[in-house]
């Protein structure tokens, strides 16, 4: 995954699992020297997925929606996965050549079991043991 959108989220979340009580998105982006504005768009994701809670107005921010502990890797990476893992071609292959007309398809199979495997891998892996690696 090319687009950084996964380690901002990782980073949130670790920083959410790391504080007491509500963290402002001003705190998370000095963590990560982002614009804020970023990090409440990712905010805002991973509260669509039911990771991340928030309290707007003055002496709001935002916390976990859930223990560390059940919150595996994969959904973070549900959260915020590229429409492709690792991209499409850009332009139409060719249909009258015997790889062109069928590349698209093989890459696709691929694309999905690399995809199934970091799943996999990912899923192995909670919010709090990376966290803890931080103590």
């Amino acid at each position: 995954m090319n687009n950084g959108r996964f380690a901002i989220s990782v980073h949130i979340l670790t920083l959410l699992a790391c504080e007491d009580g509500l963290v402002s998105s001003e705190y998370l982006a000095g963590s990560m020297k982002v614009n804020p504005v970023l990090v409440r768009k990712e905010l805002a994701n991973l509260r669509n997925f039911g990771l991340v809670e928030s309290k707007e107005g003055k002496g709001g921010g935002s916390t976990l929606a859930k223990p560390a502990n059940s919150i595996r890797m994969s959904d973070v990476y549900e959260a915020v996965k590229p429409a492709t893992l690792l991209g499409k071609n850009r332009n139409e292959p060719n249909p009258e050549c015997t790889v062109g007309r069928q590349i698209n398809d093989h890459l696709d199979a691929l694309y999905a079991e690399a995809e199934a495997s970091l799943l996999k891998s990912l899923g192995k892996k909670t919010l709090a043991e990376f966290v803890r690696q931080f103590h």
